[in-house]
């Protein structure tokens, strides 16, 4: 759709969201598409630096939609499970809230040894993180962002959320 656009000379910028957010849009599309802009999931946090280290270091590239929500999806699972005792699905949601908020000592990627060991104590945990995880309401994430501009055949981030 995009080529076709730039090739008819119906538009030459787009607005890209999650799923358009990748080296692959830039390598296939033959066209300048400077000045395209977007958003995708992200954070500059201390959680995502570690996290792409992590990943980096397990042959994952970090930095694409979702990669740092994944993990911290599958993390607060792995907390809910062990705080309620139960892989029961009523179990896991009357827990997530409390693994992923105040109070408890904060865990971040990496850390879900200490943060399992810590819950079987019978202390609290507050998950954070590679994505600076918050849950609000019924467990929607709070969020957080990065907006992205492409200039030349790269895209560059203009600021997080």
């Amino acid at each position: 759709m995009i080529q076709t656009s730039i090739d008819s000379g119906a538009f030459d910028k787009f607005i890209l969201a999650d799923g358009m957010f990748g080296e692959s849009l830039l390598k296939n599309v033959d066209g300048d598409l400077s000045g395209t802009f977007g958003t995708v999931p992200g954070t500059d946090s201390k959680g995502s630096a570690s996290f792409a280290e992590m990943a980096k270091g397990a042959g994952i590239k970090a930095g694409g939609p979702f990669t740092g929500e994944s993990y911290d999806a599958a993390a607060l699972l792995v907390l809910a499970m062990q705080s309620g005792g139960s892989t029961d699905r009523a179990a896991l949601a009357s827990n997530v809230l409390a693994v992923a908020n105040t109070p408890g000592e904060k865990i971040m990627p990496g850390e879900l040894g200490k943060a399992l060991r810590i819950l079987a104590g019978g202390g609290a945990v507050d998950y954070v993180g590679a994505t600076n995880v918050e849950l609000v309401g019924p467990g929607e994430a709070s969020g957080s962002y990065k907006e992205f501009e492409i200039k030349g055949k790269a895209f560059t981030t203009v600021r997080f959320r």
